[in-house]
């Protein structure tokens, strides 16, 4: 176990004591310094990521480098205004008053980070925690080494080591760090371990932030609304010209839906990613079009033989490729495969594989996949797909393609996830307005943008009054003249507070 690890959260209390990180030009030095390892240590970055995923120069770039910087960047043209006191109004019972929030920084946090966007979700937290004031130790995950090693070499080099350290190592390192006092843990990964982090942190009521996963459905709906009324809907069928356009607009639609899935789900890290989608549901005269959508959008981006692509990352490694391929083999499953199924172990590749109907009680259909496996299940109306997710645990993403208003509305106003995206499949992430976060067993706390800051600050209510204004009416001994006072005070009622004022 390396040196110091017992003894990390005290040592950085140290530093946090003497109020270094609350200096707001600190946290901009630390800022810049996070800017400025990314600027120019983007090819280092990018080999480690390789190493650990083989993941796509494109793919490092968009999903993880640029995102740290865009983040980055964000944070340094909004912290003045984050840290300022925002201002409330206050009521009659203060008054004369006047209120403020103020966020001030939480102590000494630990994030401890995941695999699969190893960089990216090591520096997002960071860059909230050091933001909002805070001295900050990371743990990244030994499943991606080369990047946990990057890591640890780079913010030694640059950052402030009195209040920003990296401890690298595996599960004892971090059960040590476990033990530990903090005060916020941000954790990401998956809910065992999650579970694990949550007990650690309730021995100190330590606060945490749990960013974990689930099985993110996708609804592709097979009725495009062409905003035109029955009525003219039914004579303009017997016209061949404008049936062709409604083909063409059928099949532009389902080239879209096909692409930005796939996209989603192996455009994100082979499918190992925590908001990547985790089955379908369609209905089942439109499930045949969707695998045949499927396969031949995936022949255009990954050729015939996806095993040889350069643009789809490896399986993180032995272990999980074992899982996935346990998956893919269930007696239950092996004979669904529509699509794909192919695998090389020595590459730690499958390849994008589509299993049609999948028994409800399969591995497939009961825990995260995490992985290039994705399964269709039909229905017969597209409306029953909301029962379907509302009846399993609650998603960290849930997407819906239709046009159809009333199912957009009842989607979003029923089905209960982290985050939701229409017509498209993980793009909210992009978004530093939007909180990212899970729900129920996908997680709790958000983060990004501005909802990082708030994520490890402590939002302190201040109120504010001078000595005039002080009535005898609030002190004892109290008389039934005083409690008409405050029932009339607390009424709002002008004309009750000038008769309780004089007794009348």
């Amino acid at each position: 176990m390396a040196a110091g690890v017992e003894t990390v959260a005290e040592e950085l209390r140290a530093a946090y004591g003497g109020g270094k990180t609350r200096d707001l030009e600190w946290r901009v030095s630390q800022l810049k310094a996070l800017l400025k390892i990314i600027n120019l240590h983007e090819n280092e970055i990018v080999e480690a990521l390789r190493s650990d995923l083989n993941k796509p120069e494109y793919e490092a770039f968009v999903h993880e480098i640029a995102g740290a910087s865009s983040a980055c960047k964000l944070a340094l043209k909004e912290l003045r205004r984050w840290t300022m006191p925002e201002k409330v109004k206050t009521t009659m019972t203060t008054y004369p008053s006047s209120a403020h929030i103020v966020s001030e920084p939480l102590g000494v946090v630990l994030v401890i980070s995941t695999w699969n966007y190893p960089f990216i979700l090591s520096i997002e937290p960071i860059i909230g925690a050091i933001s909002a004031g805070n001295a900050v130790v990371l743990k990244p995950s030994e499943v991606s080494p080369a990047t946990s090693a990057v890591l640890s070499k780079l913010l030694g080099e640059y950052m402030d080591t009195s209040a920003v350290r990296v401890v690298e190592g595996s599960v004892p390192e971090t059960t040590v760090l476990l033990e530990q006092k903090w005060d916020k843990i941000f954790y990401t990964g998956n809910s065992k371990v999650g579970r694990i982090v949550l007990a650690a942190a309730a021995k100190h009521l330590t606060p945490v932030v749990l960013e974990l996963g689930g099985k993110s459905p996708v609804v592709v709906d097979s009725n495009i609304d062409l905003k035109v009324s029955p009525l003219i809907y039914q004579k303009l069928r017997n016209n061949p010209r404008i049936l062709y356009f409604i083909y063409f607009v059928f099949c532009f639609f389902l080239k879209v839906a096909a692409r930005r899935i796939i996209s989603g789900k192996w455009g994100c890290n082979n499918g190992q990613t925590c908001v990547s989608p985790d089955y379908v549901i369609t209905t089942k005269e439109y499930a045949s079009k969707l695998v045949d959508a499927f396969a031949c959008e995936m022949e255009n981006f990954y050729g015939k033989d996806p095993l040889q692509s350069n643009d789809l990352s490896s399986v993180v490694n032995s272990r999980h490729f074992d899982r996935l391929i346990n998956l893919l083999d269930d007696e239950k499953v092996s004979g669904k495969i529509v699509l794909g199924g192919q695998r090389d172990k020595t590459k730690l590749k499958i390849a994008p594989s589509i299993i049609l109907n999948p028994s409800e009680d399969s591995l497939i259909m009961n825990e995260e996949i995490f992985g290039p496996l994705l399964p269709i299940i039909t229905v017969d109306k597209i409306e029953d797909c909301i029962g379907i997710i509302t009846s399993k645990e609650k998603p960290l993403a849930a997407y819906l393609f239709s046009n159809n208003e009333k199912l957009k509305n009842d989607f979003i106003s029923n089905v209960s996830s982290g985050g939701m995206v229409i017509n498209d499949t993980t793009l909210h992430l992009a978004e530093a307005s939007l909180p990212f976060g899970g729900v129920g067993e996908s997680g709790m706390g958000s983060y990004h943008g501005k909802f990082s800051f708030d994520a490890f600050s402590h939002k302190k209510a201040v109120l504010k009054r001078g000595f005039n204004g002080d009535v005898s009416v609030r002190y004892p001994p109290y008389t039934n003249g005083k409690l008409n006072f405050v029932k009339a005070m607390l009424s709002g009622n002008i004309l009750r507070i000038i008769r309780a004022l004089f007794g009348w």
